[in-house]
Order: structure tokens, then C-alpha cells, then sequence
């Protein structure tokens, strides 16, 4: 697996912080020895990259986001990217929707969030960490194959949308209810296409990682997210995950248990 670091952030000054998440998740993956299905780790030796940016120029970062994501997908068998703030999936959304096109493959996105992230464009012309998932659904990526789990809190106008354009929606309750059984469905409905996954860490709830770009109770236990995680990674079809909204800044006050976390997760599908 590729490891890309996209210090990307493009959250109306609520996600500063986040740019820096990357290297302090690697640092502290030093930490993990082994993940839990007894393969060692070594940070030294793994294939790291990062897209060099330059947050107050919007159209820059896409631009270069969107390109080297594009290169990767077409040049490597899986993909990891460390945001940044939920941004960086719009770019790497329309690469992955364009890689897929090229290589006649079926595009599926699984979201896992506590929003839809699915706000009208306020008219900046880049999508904020608010407004992606509709931008990259109104720019063609099929809205059909778009899982989101584990809303939350959502807004009259994005719930609107999301049924209108009939994006599928797992809420926690029936993951809570029987897991085993949520994650077959997770995987069921990528099965048979090319999976990428976007994972917002707050779909986990504030007391297992309280230094997120919006903190909402009632979230995935760490346990609970590992265990998807882990089962997840065994799909042949996946291709791609993001870990986004990471508050690195922030999460200096929690001695880093959410960064902590980052790295777990991190270790679990490498």
C-alpha cells in the first residue's frame, strides 16, 4: 500500500490543524510494533509520498490533488491518503471516478461520517470540507453508488438531496444492533465494483477521538471502527481509503488519543 500524505484544508477556518495530521500519525505509528494480525511494522520502509500544497491557493491544490491522485490510481494496486480536512475527497473522488472510467471499472464510494456533507455550494468554486460529497455528485460521479454511514446530524437541504439522488444511508443503530451483520451489508454493496472509502474520523464518537472538525455524540466505538476497518481491508476491490479531519492542533489537549487511533487504524490496513 501507497501512503500519501494531502495536508489539504479547505474548511472556512474550522479545520486548522488538520493540515499537520499526517506526520503526526505516522510518528506515532512508530509506536505499533504489530497490527492484529501479527504483521510488524516498520514506518521506515513503507512507501510514503505527499502532495506538496499551498492552502490559500484553492484552484493550486485541486489542481495538484487531482493529478497526482489520477497517477496513483492508475499506477499502484492500493492507495492510502492522510488528509487533511474532508476536502481533499473531492479531488481524489474525481480522480478515482476518472481512473475507474479509463480502466472500465464500476466507481463505488463508501462515506463513513456523521454528516452528508452534502451543503449547497456557497459559490467559493471549491468545494469545502462541507460541500464535496454534492459537488462530486453533481460533477457525475454516480450517486447510486454512494454508501454513507453512520449519519448523525444532518441538514433539512442535504437530506433532501440525498434522497432525491437516492444515496444509500446506513445508520449506527443497526450497526449497534448486529455489526457483524451491518458489515456484510457494507460489503455487499461493493461488491462487484471498484471500492474507494472515505473515512471522516468523526464518525466516531468524541470520548475515542475528540479532536475532529466536529465533535457530535452518539459515534462508533475505536473497537467498533477497527473491526470494519479490518474486514474491509480483506475486499479484493479495494482500492482506496482516505482518513480525513483529523485536528492534530486540537488533539494536543487529549494526549493525542485521536491521532492514536489515526495510527491504529492506519496499522490495521497496512
Amino acid at each position: 500500500m501507497q501512503i500519501i500524505k494531502v495536508p489539504g484544508i479547505n474548511g472556512l477556518g474550522k479545520t486548522n490543524g488538520c493540515e499537520n495530521a499526517g506526520n503526526a500519525v505516522l510518528a506515532l505509528l512508530r509506536n505499533n510494533y504489530s497490527n492484529e494480525q501479527g504483521k510488524l511494522i516498520d514506518v521506515k520502509i513503507l512507501d510514503l509520498e505527499e502532495i506538496h500544497l499551498d492552502n490559500g491557493n484553492l484552484e493550486l491544490t485541486n489542481k495538484l490533488i487531482y493529478e497526482n491522485a489520477l497517477e496513483t490510481f492508475e499506477t499502484k494496486p492500493k492507495l492510502m491518503f492522510l488528509g487533511g480536512d474532508h476536502s481533499i475527497s473531492y479531488s481524489i473522488g474525481k480522480a478515482f471516478f476518472e481512473y475507474c472510467a479509463r480502466s472500465h471499472k464500476n466507481p463505488c464510494l463508501i462515506v463513513f461520517d456523521s454528516h452528508p456533507n452534502c451543503v449547497p455550494s456557497a459559490g467559493s468554486g471549491f468545494p469545502t470540507h462541507e460541500e464535496w460529497l454534492r459537488a462530486l455528485i453533481e460533477q457525475g460521479f454516480p450517486s447510486e453508488n454512494i454508501l454513507i454511514v453512520g449519519l448523525r446530524n444532518s441538514s433539512s437541504e442535504e437530506l433532501q438531496f440525498v434522497r432525491e439522488k437516492k444515496v444509500r444511508t446506513l445508520g449506527l443503530n443497526e450497526i449497534l444492533i448486529d455489526i457483524e451483520n451491518a458489515c456484510d451489508a457494507i460489503m455487499e454493496f461493493a461488491d462487484g465494483k471498484e471500492l474507494y472509502l472515505s473515512l471522516d474520523m468523526g464518525i466516531v464518537d468524541p470520548a475515542f477521538a475528540p479532536a475532529t472538525g466536529y465533535n457530535e455524540p452518539g459515534g462508533l466505538t475505536s473497537r467498533q471502527l477497527i473491526y470494519l476497518i479490518q474486514r474491509i481491508n480483506k475486499m479484493k476491490n479495494f482500492k482506496a481509503i482516505d482518513m480525513v479531519e483529523i485536528n492534530a492542533e486540537k488533539d494536543k489537549e487529549y494526549d493525542h488519543i485521536t491521532l492514536k487511533l489515526g495510527a491504529k487504524v492506519l496499522s490495521e490496513l497496512i
